[in-house]
């Protein structure tokens, strides 16, 4: 079975117009390493500016936030908003799109930090 997105759908990815499951639209919009540290992060603390996230995702690289922050926004994910200041100001928040991805992600972030707790416990008590 093949799935494809609607027509007038202005997020679809050029040369990326069919699925063969619906699992696969999904990764392609949260795959990859930070885009869903993003996402979890964006719908943990709410709304925030690049250097916050950057200095919260460490070790990511501006280079590679700013990249998947263009991806984000570009699905409709997040939302991008450019406050006239000096300096400009910059804030990311979730889409009612992204917020949608709650049932999704919720349950992976909190595994996510289980695990790692898990880790840091059997890391000092010596358990592998």
């Amino acid at each position: 079975m093949t799935y494809e997105p609607n027509e007038g759908n202005a997020n679809a990815k050029p040369g990326n117009t069919k699925y063969h499951n619906p699992t696969e639209a999904t990764l392609e919009r949260i795959g990859g390493k930070w885009k869903t540290a993003i996402l979890c992060l964006l719908a943990e603390q709410g709304s925030m500016r690049n250097g916050e996230m950057l200095r919260t995702l460490s070790p990511v690289t501006q280079k590679m936030l700013t990249q998947q922050l263009k991806e984000l926004e570009a699905d409709g994910l997040i939302l991008r908003t450019v406050f006239s200041e000096v300096p400009p100001k910059v804030v990311y928040e979730l889409t009612d799109s992204g917020r949608s991805l709650g049932m999704v992600l919720d349950p992976l972030c909190e595994w996510g930090k289980r695990f790692v707790n898990t880790i840091k416990r059997d890391t000092r008590t010596g358990i592998k």
